[in-house]
This record gives C-alpha cells, structure tokens and sequence, in this order.
C-alpha cells in the first residue's frame, strides 16, 4: 500500500511538472519573439539547453550519488520555481536568457537525480509497469500542455502562464516532500572535489569495459535520440515546405503524434507484466524507423501522419524498455555519474548532428536529409535488434 501511495505521490509530481514545463516553454517562445520579432532570437533558446547539458553533466553525476536525492529535488523544483517566476517580471532579453540558462542547467541535475530515486524508490518487479505510467503522464502533458498554454493566453497573457508554471514547481516540490528518504548506499560520503570528479570518470570508463552489453545497448540508444532530436528540428520546415501543410494542419499532425504516444503508453501500462524488454527495446526502435521513413518519404498529409503515429507509439515502448533495462543494469551507487557522463557525449552529438542536417537541409535537400536520418536511424535500430538477438539474457530474448 504505501509503494502504491509513494508511486502515485511521485507520478502526480513529475505530471504537475511536466504540464507546467510545455506551458512555461510555450509561454517564453512568445515572450522572446514579442520582444524582438526574430525567429533567430527564439532559436537561441533550443541552443541553450544542451550547452547547459554539457556544463552540467561534466560534474553532476558526482554529486547526484553522494547527495540526499529526495532533498535535491526538492531544492532544484524550488529554484526552478524561483527561476520561473523571475522571467514573468522581466523585459530584458540578457536576463530572460541567462534566467532560462539557470533553469536548464537545474533541468540537467534533475532528470539523473530523478532516476536515481526512482530507482531507488520503485522496487524492481514494478519499474516496467511504472516507466509505462511515467511515459503516459508525459504524454498526456504533450498533448495537454500546448492546449492548456492555448487557454490561458486566450484569458490572460504568456507571463500569467510563466506564474502558473512556477507554482506548478512549488506544488511538484511539495508532493515531493511526502516520499520517503530512501537509504544512502554508503555511510561515509566523500566530499566532491576536482580529483574525486576526475577519479568517478575513469572508474565509469572502467565500467563501460566491464559492462559491454549495457554500454552498447545505451551507445545505440543514444544514437536513436540524437537522430531524432536532428530529424524532429527540421519537422516544422519538412511539413510546410515538402508537404504543403497550413499551420493548423501541422497543428494536427502534431496531435496524432501526441495521440500515438499516449495510446502506447496505455497499452505499455496494460500489457507491462507481459512484454519483455527485448521486444520492447529492439521492436519498439525498429518500427520507430519504420514510422519516420514511412513519414520521411510521404507527399501529402495521410502517409505523413500515418508515419507520424507509428513513430510516436512504437517509440512509447522503446523509452519504457530502455528505462527499465537502465535501471537494471546501472548499480544504483553510480546511477547518477553514469547517466551525467553519457550526457555529456549526448548533448555535444545533438548540437553537432542539428548543425549537419540544418545544413544539408539548406544545401542538398530538405527531404533528403530527412530520408538520410531515417535510414540511418533504421540502421541503429537493426544494431539494436541484433545486440538483444545475441545477449544470453533470458530477460532479452526475442
């Protein structure tokens, strides 16, 4: 009962967030292009998170397993919180940048830190069916988000909806405050310095070696969400220069994408004790492709969108396999450092993969790059396929 109670405390946490978070950043699009009526102004905001990533991921993991995980989500949904509500009362283009810098970089620690408790937390014969509520409650806020942040600037302005964001923080702190303190793995902590940040990379490094299956698998993993975060920024270019889409058609498009990842989700949730990770890793990854080839190649909006569901919901349960299988093979004490390090790797491979496309998008072709993506992305997911076919794990066999 009361790991029924502390999962439903931590799921309404991480969905109260997560709606706040699409209407925040809705809301801050608007503010930065009412101030300066540039879309490279706008741009500059999607480059601030990964660089934040980058900064932070270098030397978060070190802290993120030394600390006291339930208080430093606390702390950062507070500060968020505090960020947020500084950006409503702001004009300044310098001071929304470098406040929106602060919250990225809180984003940073959170989302590892967040695992780690997770992990922690969720025993290990529920983590699948909870990673399937996890990802129904984020897809829910991808639908809602947009449409709630549609409501409140048609009854207000974009700073009451930066207000309504930081109390959503404050609310996600406070249910953050009723779960439980889990143990620390060690009774001695180490004090973070230089030379201990320097060591937990080389034993990571150690690790990975040691640990050749889970390396591969996540490497692979990786290389499906740079790809994807490459294709996705040039979809809003792809539907209106290649398919000819109106922007309240584009507006649809988006909302079967949000339709196929919650209906994933639903049946990830229903079906969770009977499908393993391997058949959701590797197929999940593999129709992934499928769906953003069949969307890459499409000429008119009923291919696109056909493409547009399948790829969300088959990638519903690639991220529900791949959370949990990381959270098996991970030991909990290193969880955090893991999670940061790759991090690192992720967010440099995603500003220099976004870089590439935008380029051969302008220079070559727009849907050709996209259908270059797809197929690689197809290649990475057959590299997944063949891994989980090979591993002696009972756990991911086909």
């Amino acid at each position: 009962m009361g790991n029924r109670k502390n999962g439903a405390l931590l799921l309404s946490s991480i969905a109260i967030s997560n709606l706040g978070e699409w209407v925040y950043f809705i809301a801050l699009n608007l503010i930065v292009l009412e101030l300066t009526h540039s879309p490279f102004a706008v741009s500059i905001l999607y480059i601030l998170s990964p660089i934040a990533n980058i900064i932070m991921s270098f030397w978060a993991g070190s802290w993120i397993d030394r600390l006291n995980q339930k208080r430093l989500m606390i702390f950062l949904d507070i500060f968020r919180g505090g960020c947020v509500l500084l950006l409503a009362f702001s004009s300044s283009l310098l001071v929304l940048y470098v406040v929106s810098f602060f919250i990225y970089m809180a984003n940073a620690v959170f989302t590892p830190t967040s695992m780690v408790y997770m992990t922690k937390m969720v025993p290990e014969t529920n983590r699948q069916r909870f990673n399937a509520l996890k990802n129904f409650v984020q897809s829910c806020g991808f639908l809602l988000g947009p449409s709630i942040a549609g409501i409140l600037f048609m009854i207000g302005t974009p700073e009451m909806a930066i207000k309504i964001n930081a109390f959503a923080l404050f609310s996600s702190a406070t249910l953050l405050f009723f779960l439980p303190t889990m143990v620390r793995q060690r009774e001695v902590i180490e004090k973070v310095s230089f030379h201990v940040i320097k060591k937990d990379w080389v034993s990571i490094y150690h690790f990975t070696k040691s640990a050749k299956f889970l390396t591969v698998i996540y490497l692979l993993f990786s290389g499906v969400t740079l790809l994807m975060s490459a294709i996705d920024s040039l979809e809003a270019a792809f539907a209106t220069n290649v398919l000819g889409l109106s922007n309240s058609e584009y507006g649809f498009l988006v909302s079967i994408a949000g339709l196929g990842i919650v209906l994933g989700a639903i049946l990830n949730t229903i079906f969770s004790k009977n499908l393993r990770l391997g058949h959701l890793m590797s197929g999940g990854a593999l129709f992934t492709a499928v769906g953003y080839i069949i969307y890459a190649t499409s000429h008119q909006f009923t291919a696109a969108a056909i493409g547009f569901f399948l790829l969300t919901f088959a990638f519903s349960f690639a991220n529900t396999g791949f959370l949990t299988f990381i959270q098996e093979e991970i030991p909990n004490e290193i969880m955090g450092r893991f999670i940061s390090i790759f991090s690192v790797f992720e967010s440099i491979g995603i500003i220099l993969l976004t870089i590439i496309f935008g380029i051969g998008a302008q220079l070559i072709s727009l849907q050709f790059t996209v259908i270059i993506g797809s197929i690689l992305l197809l290649g990475i997911s057959i590299g997944i396929l063949y891994n989980v076919l090979k591993t002696p794990n009972s756990q991911m066999e086909i």
